[in-house]
């Protein structure tokens, strides 16, 4: 599984924009669970939002980042993830207090799963914007940002942060440094 690349950080830090690339680049991309429940959410007319009720909410993207780990155990090159269960385990513990969620998740050595480097999107400020799903603040956003990074040492993972740069310059950072061929072929 060392080909399973986790991209997390400070939301609203451009990961997404840099899928986005590495996607248009034809690498598979998991897109960030907690997005797609509040969209499930919403369509069915659920409760499981991180504004009225995080422990549902999390429970939902613990199930759904779990199945993503599933999905990819087999894909043969790199995949990129926006987030993971890694930033489910940090939330459990940010939000809930509840510091048995690494031991406690269907994966739990999470190392065998993801590779061991871990692609850090730092806070932004300049480019970070509220939506429907990001409701928090960007002071909220950085402390969950700095709980995150605490514990992925404890959980076994390094960190590699991306440069605050151009879309392009990071997913050219990414590719470089997973060894991947730059320019790469797809590129426009």
């Amino acid at each position: 599984m060392a080909h399973k690349f986790l991209i997390t950080g400070c939301s609203g830090g451009g990961k997404s924009t840099l899928l986005a690339i590495l996607s248009d680049l034809g690498f598979p991309v998991v897109e960030e669970a907690g997005r797609r429940v509040v969209a499930k959410q919403e369509a069915a007319g659920g409760s499981a939002f991180p504004w009225s009720d995080m422990a549902a909410f999390l429970r939902e993207v613990e199930t759904m980042a779990a199945a993503d780990i599933a999905k990819a155990v087999d894909a043969p090159g790199p995949v990129f993830f926006d987030r993971g269960l890694l930033d489910t385990v940090a939330a459990y513990e940010f939000h809930l207090g509840d510091h048995h969620a690494a031991r406690r998740t269907p994966f739990r050595d999470l190392t065998a799963y993801y590779a061991k480097q871990v692609f850090i999107a730092p806070p932004w400020p300049e480019i970070y914007v509220n939506d429907a799903v990001r409701q928090h603040d960007f002071e909220l956003a950085v402390r969950e940002y700095e709980y995150t990074l605490s514990i992925l040492p404890r959980l076994g993972f390094e960190l590699v942060f991306l440069p605050l740069s151009e879309p392009q310059e990071r997913a050219r950072f990414v590719l470089s440094h997973i060894g991947e061929e730059w320019p790469h072929p797809n590129l426009g």
